[in-house]
């Protein structure tokens, strides 16, 4: 099953973020719970950082919710907002 994953970060983040960036990609090159794309989000200048998006395949919605609450954004109070859904991918262009 896949589930999106859509987080926020804290208001003038961007340090905060970039100090925890290698840590965050190592995690989620090592965990179980498969990453299908992720990437930040970006504010409306088109540069900054302002937050995560993941398309994650897994059995459960409580693994995801797992997954996400060890990641070192996570841990260390990066994202001011997680929300978490199940996604019915429909269409797939690649």
């Amino acid at each position: 099953m896949h589930f999106i994953v859509h987080c926020l970060d804290h208001p003038n983040g961007v340090q905060k973020r970039l100090s925890h960036y290698d840590a965050h990609k190592a995690y989620l090159a090592s965990g179980k719970t498969r990453t299908i794309i992720s990437g930040p989000l970006l504010g409306d200048d088109n540069e900054t950082m302002i937050g995560s998006l993941f398309l994650f395949e897994a059995d459960t919605k409580e693994e995801v919710i797992a997954f996400n609450k060890a990641d070192p954004f996570s841990v260390n109070g990066v994202w001011a907002s997680v929300n978490i859904h199940p996604f019915n991918k429909r269409v797939d262009n690649r």
